[in-house]
C-alpha cells in the first residue's frame, strides 16, 4: 500500500477487480465485448431512432438520448478497466479521478431523470391518448431532457466538489475499479461527515424521487391498460412500456444496491460484482431489452435490413 503521511495525494492507485493472472484474459474478452456491444448497439438506437421516420415521436426521441448518454456512462468507466486489467500499478491521476467521477455521477444522474420522463410520457400516451400530440409537444420534450441533463450534472457537481475538495494525505490506494464516492471518503484525512451527508441526500432525494414518479405512473398506466377492451391496445401497451419497465427496474435495483445500503468497513468482491453490472453491464442491456421487447422497434430494424438504403 502506499502512503502519503504529510501531503496532498496527487495520484490514486486501484485495486482493481483481480489478481488472478489466470481471470484477466477472460475478463478482458468479456469487457471488450460488453463495451463494443453497448457502443454498436446504442449507436444502432440513435440512428435508427434518426432515420425513421415512424420513430419520430417522444418516446424514441427519450430513448435516442437514454442511448447518448449510455454511449458516454461506458466510456467513462469501461476503456480504464480493460486498460488496467494488464497493467500490475493501476493508477490515475487527482484531477483524472474527479473527471472520471464527475462524469460518471452526472451520466449517471442523467439517465435517472430520463427514466422518470420516459415513464411521464408513457403515461400521457396510455391515459391521456388523445391530449397526448398536444401535451407532448417538441418544445416540452426538449424541456424535459434540458432538466433532466441539468440535474444530473448539477448534483455530480456538488458530490465532486465537495469529495475533491477534501485531504487526501494517508494512503492512495482505492479499493475499487473506478473512482466512487465511498472508497475515496475512506482514504480521507479530513472531516467526511458533511461530504456522506451531501451524498446520502443526494443520492437518495435524487434517486428516490425519480423512482416515486415511475411506480406512480406505472400504477395508473396499468390500471387504463386493464380497463381497455381491446386486446390488441393491451398488446401494443405492454410491448411499449415492458421495454422501460425492465431498464428501469435494473437501473435501480443496481443503484439501490450500491448506495443506499448500510455502510461497510469492507468492499467486498460481491460489492465490485454488483459495480460491474451497474457501471458496465447496464449500459449494454438498455438497446438489447428494446430490441427484442419493442415491437416498433423491431420492425424497424427489420425493415432497415430488409430494405438498406445507399
Amino acid at each position: 500500500m502506499d502512503l502519503v503521511n504529510a501531503t496532498q495525494v496527487t495520484i490514486f492507485v486501484f485495486s482493481g477487480l483481480t489478481d488472478d493472472e489466470m481471470l484477466q484474459p477472460i475478463l478482458f474478452v468479456f469487457f471488450l465485448l460488453v463495451y463494443t456491444t453497448a457502443i454498436i448497439g446504442n449507436l444502432g438506437i440513435i440512428a435508427l431512432v434518426y432515420k425513421t421516420s415512424r420513430l419520430h415521436s417522444p418516446m424514441y426521441y427519450f430513448l435516442g438520448f437514454l442511448s447518448l448518454i449510455d454511449i458516454f456512462y461506458s466510456s467513462t468507466i469501461t476503456p480504464k478497466l480493460i486498460f488496467d486489467l494488464f497493467l500490475e500499478k493501476k493508477v490515475i491521476s487527482f484531477n483524472g479521478c474527479a473527471l472520471q467521477f464527475f462524469f460518471y455521477a452526472a451520466l449517471g444522474g442523467s439517465e435517472n431523470f430520463l427514466l422518470s420522463t420516459m415513464s411521464y410520457d408513457r403515461y400521457v400516451a396510455i391515459c391521456h391518448p388523445l391530449r397526448y400530440v398536444s401535451m407532448m409537444t417538441k418544445k416540452k420534450c426538449f424541456y424535459l431532457v434540458s432538466v433532466a441533463f441539468s440535474m444530473g450534472f448539477l448534483q455530480s457537481s456538488a458530490q465532486t466538489s465537495c469529495a475533491f475538495s477534501l485531504r487526501f494525505c494517508r494512503s492512495n490506494l482505492i479499493d475499487h475499479f473506478y473512482c466512487d464516492i465511498p472508497p475515496l471518503l475512506k482514504l480521507s484525512c479530513s472531516d467526511t461527515f458533511y461530504c456522506k451527508m451531501v451524498t446520502v441526500c443526494i443520492v437518495g432525494v435524487g434517486t428516490v424521487i425519480p423512482f416515486l414518479t415511475i411506480i406512480f405512473s406505472y400504477v395508473f398506466i396499468l390500471s387504463s391498460i386493464f380497463h381497455m377492451t381491446s386486446a390488441e391496445g393491451r398488446k401494443k401497451a405492454f410491448s411499449t412500456c415492458s421495454s422501460h419497465l425492465m431498464c428501469a427496474s435494473v437501473f435501480y435495483i443496481t443503484v439501490f444496491f450500491n448506495y443506499l445500503r448500510p455502510p461497510s468497513s469492507v468492499f467486498t468482491s460481491q460489492d465490485k460484482v454488483a459495480s460491474v453490472f451497474y457501471a458496465v453491464v447496464t449500459p449494454m442491456l438498455n438497446p438489447l431489452v428494446y430490441t427484442l421487447r419493442n415491437q416498433e422497434i423491431k420492425k424497424s430494424i427489420e425493415q432497415a435490413m430488409c430494405y438498406p438504403t445507399y
